[in-house]
């Protein structure tokens, strides 16, 4: 029988630093699950809903609901509280509220469909 070992750091594999903030552990945690599309909105000045909303997309409804489950996990693993998740059965869009940041998770016709970027970017053209 034989034992896993880790690798070591000089095989070229360094070990992930932990994020700095609730905001970095959230794009740090779509990248992980490979989110497409990934777009932040600050929202200092245009509301007092959060700091931060992030906008991604998934492939597909399952791969949505389990980047939300992921990503909910790994926030109340972080130490920042448990979340509220709205959406999940049917997965086409998934809002996770977690206070600071908010994070919206679509399937790619879905996210088209109600172009929040869009929506968020009033005040970001200058004037025309």
């Amino acid at each position: 029988m034989t034992t896993l070992e880790p690798l070591p750091a000089a095989a070229g594999v360094a070990p992930k630093a932990a994020p700095a903030s609730l905001h970095d552990l959230v794009l740090q945690s779509l990248d992980d699950d490979q989110a497409q599309d990934v777009i932040t909105i600050p929202l200092e000045g245009k509301s007092s809903v959060a700091d931060f909303m992030v906008i991604a997309s998934g492939r597909s409804t399952r791969q949505v609901a389990a980047m939300a489950q992921k990503l909910a996990e790994r926030i109340k693993h972080g130490g920042y509280g448990s979340v509220r998740i709205e959406g999940l059965p049917a997965a086409d869009w998934v809002l996770i509220d977690a206070g600071d940041v908010v994070v919206h998770l679509f399937r790619p016709e879905v996210r088209s469909f109600y172009n929040l970027e869009r929506m968020w970017a009033f005040g970001d053209q200058g004037a025309a």
